[in-house]
């Protein structure tokens, strides 16, 4: 991996500096944001102003990964710091299934209230809707969200079944029954939910959770986005998205917490591609959502910590969601989980030090019923046999089009070089796949593989609850 370029500046503390003031930390997790779906990474008929601006005041991310290409699993990863089987959560959670992240887990937020953090979400949450799982129970003072994915409910036509879905505030129903106008401000309720708890809560410090419903099909924009881009309604909702970010930004600026507060903005997976003009785009990565080639996994990030992340930086290091828990614990002073872990400190990354690296030897991707199906370590890339769904037709304005399958092979490949996957080096790298291969057999003997039918000997089960 190539070390990041010296930056002489960089070596403010990115710590506890001043015990009476310890950073803030806000992170947006985005719902279906493609890779080059950000201005600075190729987006076409939208622009992201804030975004890259956030981008131009500290660090993109070009390697940024997810632990899995899909919802719940993802969503745990980020907020546990470990893979998504090591917890439990595989696939995406429907409602009053009766499963969720076990509250024996530990989050992000349950890690800062150690240290008296004031913790709050603003979106979805989607790691179980039973009252005993609830964000308020994982850590979070208060919430306001969907308790899972906006197209859980009985207007869609592809599975009418759906109950109907509430929009909760804290742990009660604050619109039992959400309709497609209410799907339309939620992008700016939650702006501005994020925006107030910001100023009640400027003089001690916080945790910010957002996670908007959007881009996630069903596309619903305000009035105020409605119509304002040249790609049309997935551009529209880019752009309020943006928007928010701006408003989140402003009001840190506003209440004098800027170069106090560490800003993460990434996606929970890759674009949703088989609704064709209402998903984003991967670029030039293969394939999208739903699978663990680079458009599945590898998803836009930026972060930004005015005097403390250096500006206009870009790093290559192959780095995960699963490192923000324990990152976040080492800039606050707060303890590790008890339980163990899966992601590690990238703070040096953060501060730009010389020849700071992936402290990972491996990153491990998963998806399906816990199945591990690729493993990244540097450059190389090993993808194992599996079946993955393809898009064989693309649907228009919200229509879904349709899926083929395919299998891959032992395959591997070399990133630096080629990022789009399409040069097999298997058959001319043997000893390179041997030393993946080995990797990979012991991140099976600890958490557990559905391909192989390995039961991992650190992994730990989910919430399992009767309605």
């Amino acid at each position: 991996m190539k070390a990041l370029k010296f930056f002489p500046f960089a070596f403010l503390s990115l710590g506890i500096a001043n015990a009476e003031t310890p950073p803030n930390v806000v992170i947006i997790f985005t719902d279906d944001q493609g890779y080059a779906d950000i201005g600075v990474q190729g987006a076409k008929g939208y622009t992201t102003p804030n975004i890259d601006k956030m981008a131009a005041e500290g660090t993109r991310f070009t390697d940024f990964y997810v632990a899995s290409a899909v919802c719940s699993a993802s969503r745990a990863a980020l907020l546990t710091g470990c893979y998504p089987p090591r917890v439990g959560i595989r696939g995406a959670l429907g409602p009053k299934t009766g499963t969720g992240l076990n509250p024996e887990e530990e989050t992000i937020a349950e890690v800062l209230k150690k240290k008296n953090y004031a913790t709050a979400m603003f979106g979805k949450w989607h790691l179980g809707d039973h009252p005993t799982l609830l964000p308020t129970k994982q850590g979070f003072d208060q919430y306001l969200g969907l308790l899972y994915s906006n197209d859980m409910w009985p207007e869609n036509k592809f599975n009418p079944n759906w109950p109907p879905m509430p929009l909760y505030e804290n742990e009660k129903a604050l619109i039992p029954e959400v309709t497609g106008e209410d799907q339309a401000t939620l992008t700016t309720r939650y702006a501005e939910g994020a925006v107030d708890f910001i100023s009640a809560n400027k003089d001690k410090p916080f945790f910010l959770y957002v996670a908007p419903a959007m881009p996630h099909v069903p596309l619903y924009v305000s009035e105020k986005f409605k119509g304002t881009t040249e790609q049309g309604t997935y551009g529209d909702v880019i752009a309020e998205i943006d928007w928010a970010v701006g408003e989140i930004l402003a009001a840190l600026k506003e209440n004098g917490l800027d170069e106090n507060t560490l800003v993460v903005f990434t996606s929970d997976n890759g674009p949703w591609t088989v609704f064709g003009n209402h998903a984003g785009s991967t670029g030039p990565l293969r394939e999208a959502k739903g699978t663990s080639w680079e458009g599945g996994i590898r998803v836009p990030c930026v972060m930004r910590w005015p005097g403390t992340i250096p500006a206009g930086r870009v790093s290559a290091e192959p780095v995960c969601t699963i490192d923000l828990l324990p990152t976040i614990a080492e800039i606050t002073g707060a303890p590790l989980p008890e339980r163990k872990i899966d992601g590690k400190d990238i703070s040096a990354i953060l501060r730009g030090e010389e020849g700071a690296v992936s402290p990972h030897e491996a990153l491990a991707f998963y998806y399906g019923n816990g199945n591990l199906e690729a493993l990244r370590s540097g450059k190389w890339k090993l993808v194992f046999p599996h079946q993955y769904r393809v898009v064989t037709q693309t649907g228009n304005d919200g229509d879904r089009g349709t899926y083929g399958s395919r299998k891959s092979g032992l395959e591997l490949y070399d990133l630096e070089e080629d990022p789009s996957e399409s040069m097999n080096l298997a058959e001319r790298e043997p000893e390179t796949v041997k030393r993946l291969q080995a990797l990979a057999d012991a991140i099976r003997r600890d958490t557990g593989d559905g391909l192989t039918k390995t039961k991992g000997s650190g992994n730990r089960q989910p919430a399992r609850v009767k309605w």
